[in-house]
């Protein structure tokens, strides 16, 4: 007979070192739901350091959690955020705006990329699944499971469209946003303007 009455050991939080343009260098740890303290044990000193958990939540510490800390020609920051979702989190450089932007479950946070103070955040009804960027687009493109948005150096909304099916994958490719939906339908947008591009 099987003991059903103990619950699964929690996996350990993940960690991550990326390399970023303009000379930041990023550790990620994310963990679980009420991971936070597992998540921030390894916390390095120096620098600021912000919890912006409760933007998603007032329930914030009960989620999952994930720490990013980079270094930078502009000195250290670190923040903390929260996720309704277990989700890898994710970020990139955007040069033209200054900004280092981030995704993390249901939001995207635009950072300034010397200092780590939070200019903007923008919450998706949908899970994100990317945050991507072009020099050549006046906006980024950010994607969830079922919308699309393009999302201004201010973070305002500049363009928005939905989904008939949920989008699986989505990439830059050729000038055009193509998005690969869960029933396997491909579609290609023009990521300037939200409309769909000429075949």
């Amino acid at each position: 007979m099987t003991d059903t009455s103990r619950s699964a050991t929690p996996a350990p939080p993940r960690d991550a070192r990326i390399g970023y343009p303009g000379g930041l260098r990023a550790r990620w740890r994310w963990g679980g739901s009420g991971q936070g303290a597992a998540v921030f044990a390894l916390s390095e000193a120096g620098g600021s350091i912000e919890d912006l958990g409760p933007l998603v939540s007032p329930s914030f510490e009960e989620l999952c959690r994930a720490e990013l800390r980079i270094d930078g020609p502009g000195g250290a920051w670190t923040v903390r955020l929260a996720s309704a979702i277990q989700d890898e989190p994710a970020g990139l450089v955007w040069d033209e705006a200054g900004l280092f932007v981030v995704k993390y479950g249901f939001h995207t946070y635009g950072f300034e990329s010397r200092t780590g103070t939070l200019r903007w955040s923008h919450r998706s009804a949908s899970p994100l699944i990317a945050v991507l960027g072009s020099p050549r687009l006046p906006h980024l493109i950010v994607q969830s499971e079922i919308e699309t948005f393009a999302i201004e150096a201010d973070g305002t909304v500049g363009w928005r469209i939905a989904h008939s099916d949920v989008v699986a994958e989505a990439a830059l490719l050729g000038g055009r946003l193509v998005l690969t939906s869960y029933g396997g339908q491909a579609t290609a947008i023009d990521p300037a303007t939200g409309r769909v591009a000429p075949a």
